[in-house]
């Protein structure tokens, strides 16, 4: 293909390192921050809604302006848009680390989100329209193995540097990788922009699907504080209604900045419906993984993060050759087994139950992260790679701002919609639970309260301490029913987007 150089050459080299680089940035933040969120607060005298808006104040401008950042790569040029978000990345980073309260710490959050928006689809953006089709889901497969090495070592760094009392270093370790991504960028990588695309922005539909995809996911974000409140279900309609707004919008536009054609491709459609359904299993599943193991199994969140590692191994191990044999022989059967094999290790750790602690990792929940691990390490590089092949190198930005949307969006959903769900299955499983302890109704309604914290639920202060240890085994065994019920949607959610590609998918899906 005209315009594209081979994975091995010296600028296909360059370009991958600089891709890395960047999204290193992003993942680093994502997962580190979790860890140094106690330091943090100790020092900002940040309270727990503080805490929750430094968390999703990048979330919600990177779900806001992500479309719009893939979209204008491929209108200005996919190297200056991808530049731009990284030093918009570094700004807002070195002012995070800067920020003397938390007031500060929120606005530089968001722009850092900003950043992102822009950086994070240019990755992708730039590797599917540089390097030859042969090559490109071997390359996108080593970048998901480099970056995944990144993400899981997040939360060792950010423990480190909480440790020493140096939690700002979390924001400014962004600098030097973004300066480096930078000078490679400018001496090394050529501009991608295509001369023949319709440069005009469309600034309505720009607005619009900003501001519909903010308030949907502020909607979301606020459900599991507050519930089904007239603050979230106003700013889910109106999300909505804009959204709408947005489609009869771009369907007359003459600068549509999401061209709605995209979506006349069976394969790009299904790959996004395949994206949305296995990440929000994947989100709901590793979250409620996450709660059992710390809050009912016993594990300290050291070992609760190690319990990942071998997941982090095969997705090292197999994401790059599973985007070679994808590139040879076709990703469609990797986006059937993959899914299902991840579905089938979800629907393993669903069965486990009460254990003696970390002793017991190996028989109880190793088996299902092995089985998990290897459908994710065989379906993110083929499913990248198919995204991006699925259209033309016109909208290479476009299709990865729409697939990393979905991917956002869907982990919000999840944990929103799976959040409200596991109450109502804990409170249900404790009102069972209870009808063996000898407590007064409301005792028993004081207790089924506590629901609401999920594994987090406290005895009540004036229960008879005879009687602690039953409510606390009720708990566990609410809680672990709970989340037998969350995992198996899970599951199911990863087997309908195994369904999405036999519906969807073509075996050569450019134009199809």
């Amino acid at each position: 293909m005209p315009g594209t150089v081979a994975l091995k050459s010296p600028e296909g080299k360059w370009i991958m390192v600089s891709a890395i680089l960047a999204s290193s940035m992003a993942f680093i933040d994502s997962t580190a921050l979790n860890v140094v969120l106690p330091a943090l607060q100790k020092s900002l005298n940040a309270s727990g809604a503080d805490l929750f808006w430094i968390l999703n104040a990048y979330l919600l401008m990177l779900a806001s302006l992500i479309l719009i950042g893939g979209s204008l790569g491929d209108k200005l040029g996919r190297k200056k848009i991808f530049m731009a978000g990284i030093l918009i990345f570094i700004a807002g980073s070195t002012a995070c680390g800067l920020s003397p309260g938390v007031i500060y710490l929120i606005v530089f959050r968001m722009v850092q989100g900003v950043g992102g928006a822009m950086m994070i689809p240019g990755s992708l953006s730039l590797i599917s329209s540089s390097i030859n089709e042969k090559e490109r889901g071997t390359a996108i497969g080593i970048w998901s193995a480099c970056t995944t090495i990144v993400t899981m070592g997040g939360p060792v760094l950010g423990g480190a540097l909480a440790d020493a009392g140096l939690w700002r270093y979390i924001f400014f370790i962004n600098v030097p990788i973004g300066v480096v991504a930078l000078l490679i960028l400018w001496f090394r990588v050529k501009e991608t922009s295509d001369k023949d695309i319709d440069k005009g922005i469309d600034y309505l539909g720009a607005t619009l699907i900003a501001l519909g995809l903010a308030l949907l996911t502020f909607g979301f974000l606020r459900m599991p504080a507050i519930g089904f409140a007239p603050q979230v279900y106003m700013s889910l309609a109106a999300g909505l209604l804009l959204l709408i707004a947005f489609v009869v919008v771009e369907s007359k536009s003459r600068h549509p900045i999401m061209p709605l054609q995209l979506f006349t491709n069976r394969t790009f459609s299904g790959t996004n419906l395949l994206t949305f359904f296995l990440y929000a299993g994947l989100g709901a599943g590793m979250l409620f993984l996450s709660l059992d193991l710390v809050q009912v199994q016993g594990y300290s969140q050291l070992q609760s993060g190690l319990t990942f590692l071998p997941f982090t191994v095969l997705m090292v191990g197999f994401a790059w050759l599973a985007g070679n044999l994808a590139d040879k022989f076709g990703a469609k059967l990797f986006l059937i087994i993959g899914p299902v094999t991840a579905g089938i290790g979800l629907l393993i750790l669903s069965f486990v139950k009460q254990t003696n602690g970390p002793a017991d990792y190996w028989t109880a929940f190793l088996p299902g992260v092995l089985v998990f691990g290897l459908g994710m390490s065989f379906t993110v590089a083929p499913l990248t790679s198919t995204v991006m092949g699925s259209v033309s190198n016109h909208f290479s930005g476009t299709a990865s701002g729409i697939n990393n949307a979905m991917t956002r969006i869907s982990g919000v959903f999840a944990n929103a919609i799976f959040g409200a769900l596991a109450v109502l299955f804990y409170a249900g499983a404790l009102q069972q639970q209870l009808q063996h302890i000898n407590l007064n109704p409301k005792q028993k309604q004081e207790i089924v309260a506590q629901a609401a914290d999920l594994g987090n639920a406290k005895v009540p202060a004036d229960a008879n301490k005879l009687l602690k240890p039953e409510i606390v085994k009720a708990y566990h065994q609410g809680f672990i029913h709970a989340y037998a019920n969350i995992l198996r949607i899970s599951s199911g959610l990863a087997f309908l987007g195994a369904f999405m590609t036999l519906l969807f998918v073509r075996s050569n899906p450019r134009n199809k």
